[in-house]
């Protein structure tokens, strides 16, 4: 396994099959643009076989942290340690860019997901509530 930063739109759609719905080019080209974003792409084979985005948030009184935006791993490369992988790839990036913590939002019974972020050194840090507001829009995800 090889993981390294996408840096081209085409490395972004050659992974479409591990995202949740078909990257679209322009925000795959808007996403790579924007400084603070940043998407670990692993490599079996030559193959993409997993992702994690991370997006550096930067507060006036807090510093910069690095959130965890997406991990996803494909099924048939699953179990065997690429998403820790991935997840620690991406805290060592963000400790690299001085950020002071890593998050990720969780849901609670996501136990595949809670162990790998446990498995990479995550801590719980309590139960909290997470409230969207939809908007829709030409920016909303679906179709390509």
């Amino acid at each position: 396994m090889h993981i390294r930063p996408a840096t081209t739109i085409a490395e972004v759609l050659a992974a479409a099959h591990l995202h949740d719905a078909e990257p679209r080019p322009a925000w795959a080209a808007r996403f790579l643009a924007v400084e603070g974003h940043l998407m670990l792409i692993a490599y079996v084979d030559g193959a993409p076989a997993g992702f994690v985005s991370g997006i550096e948030m930067l507060h006036p009184d807090k510093g910069t942290e690095m959130c965890l935006y997406e991990l996803s791993v494909g099924e048939a490369y699953r179990r065997r340690g690429i998403g820790r992988a991935l997840t620690e790839a991406l805290a060592a990036e963000a400790r690299k860019r001085g950020c002071y913590d890593m998050w990720v939002g969780v849901e609670r019974d996501n136990g595949a997901a809670l162990a790998t972020y446990r498995s990479a050194g995550a801590a719980d840090d309590g139960v909290f509530a997470m409230l969207t507001w939809e908007f829709g829009g030409t920016d909303a995800p679906g179709p390509a």
